[in-house]
């Protein structure tokens, strides 16, 4: 495994990060795939035994349980001292007022609850996982700097913004002396690419490391074209993300593979881990083999053709993932 520093700051990190939305007890939430403690905790050692010490999850994925096995697991496995945990806020957790968004009292309460679900002091990198239109952009930033004071988190992250609101958050910290952003999780790969527009030539300018979600663009990238597994058709967020128009690139994959003698996953991450931009994609693993070719992704050295025949079917798309 390699690692490199976290955007500007000096914390080292794998270059493969571990998500949990893959974790959870079933048909808590709206995620209806995911795997129980059982089936999760093997996935979570063997992380750690490949090398990755970056581990990602989020209030919200399948209603707090996915933190709870994910903690559970680091707890039992890993030195606390020696992984990078983060976690996210802004969905809704609880019905009524206050249940959700990124006001100081939602901040407030959600990051003691993910502190007591991941059964940890602190966590290394805290996000605001969208942005949200309904407080102002002070409130949010004053309240996260607080949790840095206060010792319950170490690093702040956003994740899938347009780059105006990522660069009107970013001078707010800095005009009152707050915390800034370090990191930008966004949705990233080789079906998706709208993000190299603004978002990645600005997180570059100021520092910002990268860490994109969907980074095999919910598994599209790995499967003939059209190819339905059982994810995708429960997923119906995902299903909003990726239409027509991706077959040539899908094709390209399949195609530079099969030359390699490799799985198509290790070259749409290996092509991820060629940008300069990219601190760490941040991979879901529901199988042995999704570690193993992540960890493989971060060996494959792409020529410049191989990056160019990848990068030559891509067509623009709208927006999404916001």
């Amino acid at each position: 495994m390699q690692y490199v520093k976290l955007g500007s700051t000096g914390l080292d990190v794998s270059r493969i990060c571990l998500g949990g939305m893959s974790y959870g007890e079933p048909f808590r939430g709206t995620h209806e795939w995911t795997l129980g403690e059982d089936a999760a905790r093997p996935l979570i050692e063997q992380a750690l035994d490949s090398g990755i010490n970056f581990f990602d999850t989020a209030n919200i994925y399948s209603d707090g349980s996915g933190e709870e096995i994910v903690g559970r697991a680091l707890r039992d496995f890993a030195d606390r001292d020696e992984i990078v945990l983060a976690t996210k806020v802004h969905g809704r957790m609880r019905p009524g007022p206050n249940g959700g968004g990124l006001s100081r009292k939602a901040i407030m309460t959600e990051i003691d609850r993910s502190l007591t679900r991941l059964g940890t002091d602190y966590v290394d990198l805290y996000y605001v996982h969208r942005w949200d239109p309904h407080t102002p952009i002070e409130e949010t930033m004053e309240a996260l700097h607080d949790l840095v004071r206060a010792g319950k988190v170490r690093y702040l992250g956003a994740s899938s913004m347009y780059a105006w609101q990522f660069s009107k958050a970013q001078y707010t910290a800095a005009a009152h002396g707050w915390t800034r952003f370090v990191v930008m999780q966004n949705h990233y790969n080789l079906i998706y690419r709208e993000e190299e527009r603004e978002m990645l030539p600005l997180c570059a300018d100021q520092g910002v490391g990268v860490l994109p979600w969907s980074p095999l663009a919910r598994g599209r990238l790995t499967r003939d074209w059209g190819t339905v597994t059982e994810r995708s058709t429960g997923d119906v967020y995902g299903s909003t993300l990726y239409q027509e128009g991706y077959r040539g690139v899908v094709e390209a994959v399949a195609r530079i593979a099969a030359e390699r003698g490799v799985r198509r996953a290790q070259v749409a991450l290996a092509w991820l881990l060629h940008q300069d931009t990219v601190t760490a994609p941040v991979i879901g693993a529901s199988k042995p083999g999704h570690l193993e070719d992540a960890v493989a992704a971060v060996e494959l050295t792409l020529s410049d053709k191989e990056l160019a025949e990848l990068e030559r079917p891509y067509i623009p798309h709208p927006v999404s993932g916001h």
